[in-house]
């Protein structure tokens, strides 16, 4: 028996809460807001276990997205013992009832279906249970490490509280790597008291840290009852990352290290979108993108597990565009390469990155794909469309910018009848009630006034949009 699993310290776990979204949609209105308390915003809150003892947070009140919450519980473990048992729920704070939200894949309705059950090992500084690092373990985590969806139980449409939480979970260690002393000692045979998180030893352009975490592949040896572990990427040894791509979004092993900063996972699948806006006009012209059309966009995509990062300034990106009245097909082009490439072709940026500009407006259509990666939406037009009474500007911001994503994404009119069919726009047209059953923001009969990729459960004239994207579609 293992007596000091780290020598160097008195171990502590850390369990860190990240950032809370609701996912909820409510399907019976046409707008498609979610909601858990239908008439203001949730009231989260979280209560985490770490082996017998338990905290509970503050109450964030009467909203939908919590950021920078700087919630974390830390906890003396014992130094000799290597399994620590973690529980996380995450509650709606009500008067005399609070209720607890669904953060996870457990389809069951016995009581403990929501909560989450995990597992960290000292030993390794990794866990496993109800979320872990591939979905090579027997079951299924589409959600990624460190992320929990409420949706993966199939409830996507159902009022069941459905959330999404991020979070991490650590233990000190002496050189603040991030690899414990048993792995430094036992696997690799690196010095405990030097941090190398960041270095690269067979130089294959993916530093120490990432390919400890993400090589990380276990399961549970039936023979012994025993959970084996073992890695499938070695720091030591050259891989060839710039040419995996497990999951299949487009973005090798070196472009998730590249955009690990901001949430990327090689196990799930995510799209990266610039987005630039134009300046306002010096005759009263006010180009801007709602904040909440931004929420509600990460909202539909991330229930789907297709995590959705919008770079408006906090990824490098999300320039400010000088004001023009009018921008034809060339000044597009030009400002994809001035303010996207920033005048180089070989940006690492390019096929990593989606971009869609916000501008006054731009001949031919409020909305339009003009590359392969790179399309544009117009405030004139947005703004047209959101005077008219029973729209939401919010909504209609967010629906066309998806529309248009939708087409770097491979939907398109020659694959998808129903998609910018322009017979289908209105109710006297004859390819309106034809469509109709193709729910879906790339229909131009439901664009505007609504929030969602079709998933073709409607029969005949529907489309399954959600499983037809082609997150590497933009590359060719």
């Amino acid at each position: 028996m293992i007596e000091d699993y780290d020598p160097l310290v008195d171990t502590t776990v850390t369990f860190e809460l990240l950032s809370i979204r609701s996912l909820e949609k409510d399907d019976n209105h046409l707008h498609t807001r979610e909601y858990i308390d239908r008439y203001t915003g949730p009231d989260f809150f979280v209560k985490v276990w770490i082996n017998d003892e338990m905290k509970k947070s503050q109450i964030w009140r009467n909203t939908r997205y919590v950021y920078d919450p700087n919630f974390s519980f830390e906890v003396d473990v014992p130094d000799e013992e290597e399994m620590v048992d973690i529980k996380i729920q995450l509650w709606d704070w009500n008067i005399g009832l609070n209720r607890l939200c669904d953060i996870s894949y457990d389809n069951t309705f016995t009581s403990d279906a929501k909560d989450i059950e995990l597992t960290y090992s000292i030993k390794y500084g990794l866990w496993w249970g109800d979320d872990f690092t591939s979905d090579d373990m027997i079951g299924n985590d589409p959600s990624g490490y460190g992320r929990l969806n409420g949706c993966d139980d199939g409830s996507i449409y159902q009022h069941d509280f459905d959330c999404e939480i991020w979070f991490n979970i650590y233990q000190n260690d002496y050189d603040n790597d991030g690899i414990p002393y048993w792995v430094e000692t036992n696997i690799y045979g690196t010095d405990p008291t030097l941090n190398n998180a960041m270095d690269d030893p067979d130089e294959d352009g993916v530093p120490f840290l990432w390919e400890y975490i993400y090589g990380h592949y276990c399961w549970e040896n039936w023979r012994t009852e025993q959970i084996e572990h073992e890695w499938i990427y070695d720091p030591l040894n050259w891989d060839d990352h710039k040419s995996i791509d497990v999951d299949d979004d487009g973005l090798s092993n070196y472009e998730e290290y590249l955009t690990w900063q901001w949430g990327s996972d090689p196990f799930r699948k995510d799209l990266f979108v610039e987005m630039d806006v134009m300046e306002d006009g010096p005759n009263g012209e006010k180009i801007a993108f709602p904040p909440e059309s931004k929420e509600l966009l990460q909202t539909v995509y991330n229930r789907k597990n297709i995590v959705y990062h919008l770079d408006d300034g906090c990824m490098g990106g999300g320039e400010i565009i000088p004001f023009d009245t009018l921008c034809s097909y060339n000044e597009l082009q030009f400002i994809y390469d001035r303010y996207f490439l920033h005048m180089d072709q070989d940006n690492w940026r390019k096929g990593v990155f989606h971009y869609g500009l916000v501008v006054n407006e731009a001949e031919g259509a409020y909305g339009f794909v003009f590359r392969r990666d790179a399309y544009q939406i117009s405030a004139v037009g947005m703004d047209k469309k959101a005077r008219l009474p029973h729209l939401d500007k919010a909504i209609v911001y967010a629906s066309a910018y998806m529309h248009e994503c939708g087409h770097t994404l491979g939907i398109y009119h020659g694959n998808t009848p129903g998609c910018d069919d322009q017979e289908g726009k209105f109710p006297w047209q004859i390819d309106w009630w034809k469509w109709r059953p193709y729910k879906s923001v790339m229909n131009y009969g439901y664009m505007y006034w609504m929030l969602d990729y079709s998933d073709g459960s409607r029969g005949q004239n529907d489309f399954d949009d959600w499983n037809r994207l082609d997150l590497t579609y933009f590359q060719e």
